[in-house]
């Protein structure tokens, strides 16, 4: 359950629905990988229904006290500074931060992109064969360079930056360089200057493995422009606050479509007459992200840790002792999805969480929702079909696929 490996072939439904009936609520031992040492354990969430329970709760689970990932941070000065980030704060500090950059997610600023959106996604489909998961790709990171005032120059700095931190645990990403040096701004190779030495065993997350990324940040909210980052700048944010304000925004925005596109695709191409009935029925495309959206979730789980002694599921959760919520396993709970392995691109209603739920449900819901019906609603006018094997991201948290070939042909109308 803990080992990344697991996740390398599929995510472990099966199990997930075994542990959901005869244990809801079970503790996991987190064993030593690699440089990474033994960890304390936890209690895993299973079902629906306590898995809304712990997110809407941040009063008896923190997502403060040890911050949001299974593995603990590695020093203390490790967990401080996490500690700044909007994911890893429970409210009043999380509602202030929240407040600050929300104008960018409003309905009316999502609207404003969404040609655009349309725009690039149709230019972004080619005829032939290729790796939907590097086309894919392109779309979130695209958006939120536009959000965040980043040069389109930069932008591969935005995907070699959320590869390394989503995917450390998977030897093809953990030391991803892809950006030209070359092609970059001044701003952009001065940060490929300052990347440190990633050593084995570095937690990914950390200020130190971070400092390019963090040297990038404070010079672009210095360039004079009307962005987020200048929004943030002048919201009275502290330097460790601001600095894990563009962590999220550069890794988070980007790698949960960066998973969900692919994998959205991917389920589709498995579920051949769901497609066909998609294509029959194109207003059946908003109910059908959303049930991609359960069917493949982008976060498989987030961490909390009990604020007291308490009782969940039946079981007996100390102060201080770390909780793990499922959500893949959360969105196949047959107590609230019927026939719940079924891929159903007309399930409504769809009460997924794979955005979460309670205080910290996804700012950037709206947007990626806008992302995903115009990915999808584009490829409707595709003929796509399988051209390989589709090789999985090993990763305990993120549900993402590394490569998904393809071939593309438009469809004769």
């Amino acid at each position: 359950m803990f080992l990344p490996s697991t996740y390398a072939a599929a995510v472990p439904y099966d199990l997930y629905a075994r542990l959901r009936r005869e244990s809801p609520v079970c503790w996991i031992p987190e064993p030593a990988v690699g440089p990474w040492r033994e960890g304390p354990g936890y209690w895993a969430v299973f079902r629906h229904a306590d898995v809304k329970r712990v997110l809407r709760s941040p009063e008896d689970f923190s997502s403060h006290l040890g911050a949001t990932q299974i593995r603990d941070p590695d020093t203390p000065a490790d967990l401080e500074f996490v500690r700044s980030m909007m994911l890893n704060m429970d409210p009043p500090d999380h509602s202030r931060l929240r407040r600050i950059v929300a104008a960018a997610f409003t309905p009316r600023a999502v609207r404003a992109l969404e040609r655009t959106i349309r725009d690039r996604v149709a230019a972004l489909l080619a005829a032939g064969e290729c790796d939907f998961v590097e086309v894919a790709a392109d779309l979130p990171v695209w958006t939120l360079a536009h959000v965040m005032g980043v040069p389109e120059q930069d932008r591969r700095l935005l995907y070699d930056w959320a590869s390394r931190v989503i995917g450390y645990q998977d030897d093809d990403y953990a030391g991803l360089s892809t950006a030209e040096v070359e092609s970059l701004t001044p701003v952009g190779r001065l940060a490929v200057a300052a990347r440190p030495e990633l050593k084995p065993g570095m937690n990914p997350r950390s200020r130190a493995a971070l400092a390019d990324m963090f040297a990038y940040a404070h010079t672009l909210a210095d360039t004079p422009r009307e962005s987020v980052m200048s929004a943030m700048r002048e919201g009275g944010l502290t330097e460790a606050e601001f600095e894990n304000m563009f962590f999220l925004f550069a890794v988070a925005g980007n790698e949960t479509l960066r998973n969900g596109i692919p994998g959205g695709l991917l389920t589709l191409l498995e579920h051949p007459a769901e497609l066909e009935r998609l294509r029959a029925d194109p207003s059946l495309l908003e109910s059908a992200v959303e049930e991609m959206l359960r069917y493949w979730p982008p976060v498989m789980d987030f961490r909390r840790t009990a604020t007291r002694d308490l009782t969940l599921g039946g079981r007996r959760v100390q102060a201080g002792e770390k909780v793990v919520v499922y959500h893949a396993s959360a969105n196949r709970d047959p107590a609230v999805f019927a026939d719940p392995d079924r891929f159903d691109v007309a399930r409504t209603p769809n009460d997924h969480v794979s955005f979460g739920f309670g205080p910290h449900f996804c700012l950037g819901a709206h947007l990626a929702r806008v992302q995903l019906r115009a990915v999808f609603g584009e490829l409707l006018a595709w003929d796509v079909e399988p051209a390989g094997t589709p090789v999985r991201l090993t990763s305990n948290f993120q549900n993402g696929l590394k490569h998904l070939p393809v071939r593309l042909a438009r469809r004769l109308l």
